[in-house]
């Protein structure tokens, strides 16, 4: 299988200027783990994840002040829709993080999970039989 067959192509792209409260209520809403971080200055993408934003406030920072930015991961390993789940969680594994964006050549397509990568190995679950009485 695919990481074009497991990823989720609702891509939430915040900017750089955008507060932790501001990425966290988006991605909340969308009920996502991570938004794609544009910056249209560096012409960059980089990352911000739920657990950005749970270290951040974790560690005292204030929610409302704190900007996408300063949390923001830079050093992004992409992957490409044709990769297998193998190479993703490889990639992921390796890399100790959660979350990979997907790239073609017109930019972001979608983002794989560890969950998404989950539900795909993991079979379906069985419904119970119905009881004879």
């Amino acid at each position: 299988m695919l990481v074009r067959d497991a990823m989720t192509t609702m891509v939430l792209t915040i900017g750089p200027a955008h507060t932790l409260r501001q990425a966290a209520r988006l991605m909340s809403a969308r009920r996502i783990g991570a938004a794609v971080v544009h910056d249209p200055d560096t012409c960059g993408l980089g990352i911000l994840t739920e657990r950005d934003v749970l270290n951040a406030v974790g560690s005292g920072q204030d929610p409302d002040t704190e900007t996408a930015s300063a949390h923001t991961t830079t050093d992004v390993v992409f992957a490409a829709p044709g990769w297998t789940l193998e190479e993703a969680a490889a990639a992921m594994t390796h890399g100790n993080f959660r979350h990979l964006i997907v790239l073609d050549d017109d930019g972001p397509v979608g983002i794989v999970s560890v969950r998404d990568i989950i539900r795909c190995w993991t079979p379906a679950p069985r419904r119970p039989a119905a009881l004879v009485g």
